[in-house]
């Protein structure tokens, strides 16, 4: 019997955070895994981690430059010759602690760019590699997050992008069902990575006070990535919520 075919992933935001441990946890799985970032050195540095055995291919990008994400696909499409799995990860905050009414319009746009247009360039990109393929089809994990349903104070341009990629999320699924394109998204909450280390000092609640909150192990996302992964294209996670289990989630606010 043949071995199964090695399946490709390409993921976002590969060189830290949720994106480096979704990356060693496909990786570790057997996925041949495509690391996309800004920085290279960061992105070597995931590579390094996946281990010596692992196939990886590191491809500096920026996705909010159509150009480099049409260079980006092309470099996945030229190793391995077709893409099963994009984890749209790349994302930002934006500034923190900063009111509605001073946020910079370039503040603004620049979360814009990354967090929705970004992942729209990804996710189209993809979508287009994906239909074309023989075989046809693929998955497309995006990383939403739970402050599209319970925003924290002073994130409105985090919150209202996360909001807009479950959008994103619903019509890819849609628009994907005649190529056997499934989209589904994980909404995560308080997982450990640099983003999240003012929760582990005290950050601001909806009550004014500050509280430090608990966090959960990026590597916990990063086996849930791996299982909506590993279905098949006739199954579908359309939505799951990973979450530090006493975080102030659940009765937010």
């Amino acid at each position: 019997m043949d071995a199964p075919e090695k399946k490709t992933a390409l993921v976002t935001g590969a060189g830290s955070g949720i994106g480096r441990s979704v990356a060693l946890a496909l990786a570790a799985a057997g996925w041949s895994v495509a690391l996309a970032g800004r920085r290279s050195e960061a992105l070597e540095g995931t590579a390094r981690a996946a281990g010596a055995g692992a196939d990886v291919l590191c491809v500096p990008a920026d996705v909010t430059d159509p150009g480099d994400v049409t260079a980006l696909f092309a470099a996945v499409r030229d190793r391995y010759g077709r893409l099963d799995l994009l984890f749209n990860n790349a994302g930002t905050f934006g500034p923190a602690g900063v009111a509605l009414e001073d946020i910079a319009y370039e503040d603004w746009r620049s979360v814009v760019d990354v967090n929705l247009t970004g992942a729209f360039l990804c996710a189209q990109a993809a979508f287009r590699q994906m239909k074309e393929q023989e075989p046809q089809g693929g998955r497309i994990i995006n990383n939403g997050s739970i402050s599209a349903q319970v925003p924290r104070p002073n994130s409105i341009a985090y919150t209202a992008t996360k909001h807009a990629v479950t959008g994103l999320t619903k019509s890819l699924s849609l628009d994907g069902r005649p190529y056997r394109i499934a989209c589904g998204q994980i909404d995560i909450g308080n997982a450990a990575t640099e983003m999240t280390a003012r929760m582990q000092t005290g950050i601001l609640q909806a009550n004014g006070q500050l509280a430090v909150e608990p966090v959960m192990d990026a590597a916990d996302v990063a086996r849930t990535v791996v299982h909506m992964a590993e279905l098949p294209l006739e199954a579908n996670v359309q939505f799951a919520t990973v979450m530090a289990t006493t975080m102030p989630f659940v009765g937010r606010g």
